[in-house]
């Protein structure tokens, strides 16, 4: 039987191998994970949500922030998401995941290459005996076929675990995403909160100024004394002193506004966000709490790690079995250029190696055990992320219920105080009261003035938390 003949048969043996033990891929095989199921997110109702409309279906849904209808928020968010360098990182490493994946999937077919070469050769006296061969030259020109046989399926795991690990950049890149939408509606809340307050103190400051006259000119008038001018003067001055750090935090706010879009402070102007133009949602979203582990990209990203972490224990296992390679050339070589490619010239080889692990003092067995602890690690923390979104979930439904109560309570105290600060005023120029009273009555009123503005921007924060907490829809692009 001539070799090429018998390298047919080994060819065929190791075919009918493969086509045995094709459905074999060692290690587990990924299944979704059920973790927490619980069937609410907080131990105690809701009183004052009830009643809301569940949210529309995620096909049908908005982009989260789109219910606050503030056009320039979405024209803030929407340029974040297209300039956002961090973001942009996060989007190249994911085309650079998704290229690492589609390279791994090579190993599954053979591979051609073009083979050519030439030298010059000499052989030495003591090499050849008494034979002599002068130097020749020696030129080759063909093609290589190689395959490695995945008899225990762990090529098919190294491109789930390529592909697991893409998946998991995918989800980063959308949780990403969401982070910084959020932080944009974030700091822009920050940004109106603060002016709100600005104008509010603004406001009081003219109180200020007003009080200051009433008693400058009861002084004059010699119903008042100097210590009742000094008095006044001391809250305005006072007062005063709450401007500069409310400046400054709407200033961090504009510049982490810029930061965010990818512009530095001085290239870009954030828009005059204003309290009074972000809406209260009609409804707030509600979403099952079986439901939480498909919506958020975080709990997602983390399902695929462990996804990657269980193909990589396949991997350690395929490596203690057998492993099987064919190697075939076909080639035209010669020792002289001008008849490289008469058929006399023709060459082929076909090789095959196998290999069985026998002895490597434990190594094999021991990073095997190494991937089977790192698969439940990456189970504990997945089960973990998902715990700590139920909190996040019930900490922003918490916060909510009791939002509209403060609310209220804060638009109580400022009818209340501004009523008094009137009645107060007009007693003292009647004479009644003195200006300590005036004083009193200003503080209680700026107090809850403040109050209510800080109110409604926690209550927007809130919601807008909720919205992240659930893993708020981006828009589709």
């Amino acid at each position: 039987m001539s070799p090429l003949n018998r390298a047919s048969r080994f060819g065929l043996t190791a075919a009918v191998i493969v086509a045995l033990t094709c459905g074999c891929v060692a290690g587990p095989k990924f299944a979704e994970p059920t973790g927490a199921n619980p069937t609410s997110f907080t131990s105690a109702p809701l009183t004052h949500l009830q009643g809301d409309s569940p949210a529309a279906s995620e096909n049908d849904a908005p982009a989260w922030w789109l219910p606050l209808h503030s056009a320039q928020l979405d024209a803030t968010i929407r340029l974040a998401l297209d300039r956002n360098r961090e973001l942009a990182a996060a989007r190249a490493t994911l085309g650079q995941m998704q290229e690492l994946a589609a390279a791994s999937e090579g190993a599954r077919y053979p591979s051609l290459d073009f083979e050519a070469s030439a030298g010059r050769q000499k052989y030495g006296a003591a090499f050849l005996g008494p034979d002599k061969l002068p130097p020749f030259s020696f030129y080759s020109v063909g093609f290589g076929v190689s395959y490695a046989f995945d008899l225990a399926g762990g090529v098919r795991r190294t491109v789930e675990q390529q592909y697991a690990l893409a998946l998991y950049q995918q989800r980063e890149v959308e949780a990403a995403a969401l982070s910084v939408s959020g932080n944009v509606a974030l700091q822009a809340l920050a940004a109106a909160s603060a002016r709100a307050q600005i104008e509010s103190l603004e406001a009081l400051l003219q109180d200020d100024q007003k009080d200051l006259k009433l008693v400058q000119d009861a002084f004059d008038a010699g119903s008042a004394n100097r210590v009742d001018v000094l008095n006044a003067r001391s809250q305005l001055a006072n007062d005063q002193t709450q401007l500069p750090p409310l400046h400054r935090a709407l200033s961090s706010a504009q510049h982490e506004l810029a930061l965010l879009v990818g512009r530095a402070p001085a290239e870009w102007s954030a828009p005059e966000f204003r309290l009074e133009e972000f809406a209260l949602p009609s409804q707030l979203p509600q979403t099952l709490p079986s439901e939480l582990a498909h919506r958020r990209p975080d709990i997602l990203a983390a399902e695929a790690q462990l996804h990657a972490a269980t193909a990589a224990v396949g991997i350690a296992t395929a490596n203690l079995y057998p492993q099987l390679s064919l190697t075939a050339s076909a080639s035209m070589q010669s020792t002289v250029l001008h008849s490289l490619f008469d058929s006399n010239s023709s060459a082929a080889g076909l090789t095959g190696s196998f290999t069985q692990p026998l002895f490597n003092h434990g190594a094999l067995r021991a990073k095997e055990r190494a991937a089977r602890e790192a698969m439940h690690a990456s189970l504990d923390n997945y089960e973990q992320i998902v715990l700590r979104s139920f909190g996040q979930v019930a900490d922003a439904l918490e916060a909510l219920d009791h939002d509209a109560e403060l609310i209220d309570s804060e638009q109580s105290a400022v009818a209340i105080s501004s009523e008094n600060l009137d009645l107060t005023r007009e007693s003292y120029t009647a004479g009644n009261t003195g200006v300590l009273q005036i004083l009193e009555a200003q503080r209680q009123s700026q107090q809850a003035r403040l109050g209510l503005v800080r109110a409604q921007a926690q209550r927007l924060e809130d919601i807008i938390e909720l919205q992240l907490a659930l893993g708020g829809r981006m828009p589709s692009t």
